[in-house]
């Protein structure tokens, strides 16, 4: 269920499309992320809205694995109340600082959430954003 949201999200973003369904493994949720507690889900009238995935980082960080809405939620808030969360989540669990490679199409939605821009880094797909937060 939750592999279904990641394709409908990702496949929302025009940029991403075309790239997705030429490597259909990218979309993938660890089973491992759901057993060791780092899924954590947002509902809306008791229907999946969106999910993000948090894990460690061995520099004393922690990283956000995943961040996805339906679609048709969008800019509803749900994405920013799940940074939120994890933010929290990773705090409680004694990281430093929360890090996501954002595509660069979500760079303002990341910055609003208070993350800052902290280089570059090549992924499968092209360039992505290194970004941090503090907690």
């Amino acid at each position: 269920m939750l592999e279904s949201l990641q394709w409908r999200a990702s496949l929302s973003n025009p940029g991403d499309r075309d790239a997705l369904l030429a490597n259909p493994d990218a979309i993938a949720l660890p089973i491992e992320q759901i057993a060791e507690g780092c899924v954590f889900v947002a509902e809306r009238d008791g229907v999946v809205a969106g999910f993000a995935a948090v894990v460690p980082r061995p520099d004393g960080g922690a990283e956000l694995d995943a961040l996805f809405v339906e679609p048709h939620l969008w800019k509803q808030g749900i994405g920013r109340r799940l940074v939120d969360e994890i933010a929290e989540v990773a705090r409680v669990r004694e990281a430093s600082f929360l890090h996501v490679i954002g595509n660069p199409h979500a760079e303002g939605f990341y910055l609003s959430c208070g993350f800052c821009v902290t280089g570059t880094i090549e992924t499968r797909f092209g360039v992505g954003l290194a970004m941090r937060r503090p907690l």
